[in-house]
């Protein structure tokens, strides 16, 4: 053999033996599927959900990740649209092999994922979706940490008398959460004698919706509850100004993200209620002060708007909630993760996240409580109610 051929050969096996190294080291990893709108209508709502996510991988990694492991978020579009979240669900499990999901923030993007949850026997944990069809229908691999709708309305009970309701309209998303909100929160309503009047609805793209709050103007109610996104309750709150209401307006979902309506609505925002699963502003106050005090510096340091703080934390316990099952599991298996997912007991941003079951007897899903507060938006600052 030649020098030349010999130094050849030398490099082309450094170069196997490199290659080999790094798929070795890649293999290590383990694979989080996160599976979120990025774009679409809730594309701001899932990217901080995403940036959260981000945090708690960061954190999780420099802490020596999982079993050995560092972990591996695989970050994917669903573009704001069910078709697609479920086609991105396929793709996460099929070709990139994730043995965990979290998402899919929309209750119809979540409900179009889970057919492919049952049928590929891999577990989700559901940051944000309130639709309670999500935990009830009889879905095994479904582990929510924000509240249903209808924990969301029970919880809402005892801050009703506070408020002076004596009767109120919905304006709702035209979706599985703002259709499920209007039917739980009215149960939860005319349960304490508080009338139900108009139930309008509202598609997720529209940008006017000066009709349904003529409509809501002209009615004898009091208040107003509330169910959409912050990019378009902005516009909900700025028309209901422009248009004289002065109705209350409380906003249900714990999507709102106050501080983005102050800056965008302005004073439209002004006296609008809102019912939240975390409370920034206030972190000494929250079931764990060292966690939101760490998590709202790094969210700081990555240079995020202190407003995104609101669904991005949902990201960061989801990941968590996530990693404490793969840990007690022992092995990145969905099998196990699965099973894991049933003993996760730690407190995250909003509360205790542990699951108690939900759904058909053998096919339950996992449900955990998280805390609830109500704040109101007054000259420009958020306020926690019985702050």
């Amino acid at each position: 053999m030649s020098r030349t051929h010999g130094l050849l050969l030398s490099v082309a096996l450094a170069g196997m033996m490199s290659s080999l190294t790094a798929a070795g080291a890649a293999a290590q990893t383990i694979k989080i599927g996160v599976n979120e709108p990025l774009t679409g209508p809730f594309a701001a709502s899932g990217t901080y959900v995403v940036n959260g996510a981000k945090i708690a991988a960061d954190e999780i990694n420099a802490k020596g990740g999982l079993l050995g492991s560092k972990i591996e978020l695989v970050i994917e579009d669903n573009k704001s649209n069910p078709t697609e979240a479920a086609a991105v669900a396929e793709k996460l499990i099929t070709r990139d092999k994730v043995p965990v999901m979290m998402g899919a923030w929309g209750s119809s993007l979540t409900l179009a994922v889970m057919p492919k949850l049952m049928e590929y026997k891999i577990p989700m944990v559901v940051e944000t979706s309130s639709s309670s069809k999500i935990t009830t229908s009889g879905n095994p691999y479904i582990f929510r940490i924000s509240p249903p709708s209808s924990v969301e309305a029970a919880e809402f009970k005892p801050i009703m008398p506070t408020l002076g309701i004596k009767k109120a309209d919905f304006l709702v998303i035209n979706n599985d959460w703002g259709r499920g909100s209007a039917d739980d929160f009215g149960k939860a309503l005319k349960a304490q004698n508080i009338q139900i009047g108009l139930v309008e609805i509202m598609d997720q793209a529209a940008q006017d919706m000066s009709a349904q709050l003529s409509k809501i103007k002209a009615s004898d109610s009091d208040t107003i509850m509330v169910t959409t996104a912050v990019e378009q309750l902005t516009l909900v709150l700025k028309q209901a100004a422009a248009l004289g209401i002065t109705k209350k307006i409380v906003t249900t979902g714990g999507s709102q993200n106050p501080d983005q309506l102050i800056e965008q609505a302005g004073a439209a925002a002004n006296g609008s209620m809102h019912l939240t699963t975390f409370a920034p502003w206030y972190p000494d106050k929250t079931p764990d002060p060292v966690a939101t005090n760490y998590f709202l510096g790094e969210w700081k340091k990555r240079g995020f708007a202190f407003a995104g703080a609101t669904e991005s934390f949902r990201g960061y316990d989801g990941i968590r909630t996530i990693a404490n099952a793969i840990q007690r599991a022992g092995k990145a298996d969905p099998e196990a993760i699965t099973e894991a997912l049933w003993k996760v007991d730690f407190t995250g941003l909003n509360g205790p996240i542990k699951f108690v079951k939900q759904g058909p007897a053998g096919k339950e899903s996992g449900q955990s409580m998280p805390n609830l507060y109500l704040i109101k938006i007054e000259n420009d600052k958020v306020v926690l109610s019985g702050s």
